[in-house]
């Protein structure tokens, strides 16, 4: 898969600058940088047999695109193995009994965090493209702790709210522009439990976010825009932790 995190973007520049001056240093500073992804699965819970074949799947699946396709998708838009334990446990030790996903994709991270539920536990899950949504719907079969909501995202929310859903966990990965239209329209409209726990994916960008604004994508600008609004919101605590390609950690205060 081509490299889509700042480290694995590092990692293929610094092999075509060995290519060109190999050294002793650069084989170092190389080594460096790509063996920390292995090595962080590697010590990392191993995934359960279903989740590993869906990776499977997702990753070998031919994302053609069609007449309804709403995005581009392609296999390293996966959570993955790391994230997707990190989004288990995170569930398992906050005691989430209700969990709101933005962005199914093949449905990782669903099954991930429906693995960690109570057996009253609920995954409602947001999914805008049909290519991805029927993949995710074949990987639920049999999973009575998902619900797949196929639609525009801020669609879905205007409705659950209006059912009265309230949520003590979500994870947002879906179409980094509206980032933040996410969590506003999911928090001023109470569908976030004061005390809940929100997991948002890829706040690193590619490692936009940190490097010249004038290179910035619209994606890394917008990514760039939903990490100082979310640290200058009065109402989040967070912490942005240097995940694969970015993985912000935030508290509802209120």
């Amino acid at each position: 898969m081509r490299p889509v995190t700042p480290l694995s973007i590092l990692a293929g520049e610094l092999e075509l600058l060995r290519r060109e001056r190999p050294s002793a240093r650069l084989d170092r500073a190389l080594a460096l940088a790509s063996g920390l992804d292995d090595y962080l699965s590697a010590a990392t819970t191993p995934e359960s047999e279903r989740l590993a074949a869906l990776n499977r799947r997702t990753t070998g699946h031919v994302w053609a695109g069609s007449g309804d396709a709403v995005a581009t998708l392609e296999p390293e838009m996966l959570s993955g193995h790391v994230e997707g334990q990190l989004l288990r446990f995170l569930v398992a030790v906050t005691g989430a009994r209700r969990v709101l996903e933005i962005g199914t994709f093949t449905g990782y991270s669903a099954l991930a965090m429906a693995e960690a539920l109570p057996a009253d536990g609920h995954v409602v899950t947001c999914e805008a493209d049909p290519r991805a949504a029927e993949v995710a719907r074949e990987a639920f079969a049999g999973c009575d702790r998902i619900t797949l909501a196929e639609g525009p995202a801020l669609a879905t929310l205007e409705r659950l709210a209006g059912a009265g859903e309230v949520f003590d966990f979500a994870f947002v990965d879906a179409d980094k522009t509206q980032y933040w239209d996410y969590l506003d329209a999911a928090h001023r409209n109470g569908l976030l439990a004061p005390g809940a726990v929100v997991v948002v994916d890829n706040t690193l960008f590619q490692g936009e976010v940190y490097l010249d604004a004038a290179l910035r994508s619209s994606r890394g600008a917008a990514v760039a825009e939903f990490n100082a609004r979310v640290a200058a919101h009065p109402a989040f605590e967070q912490v942005l932790l240097p995940l694969r390609d970015g993985v912000t950690l935030i508290r509802v205060l209120r």
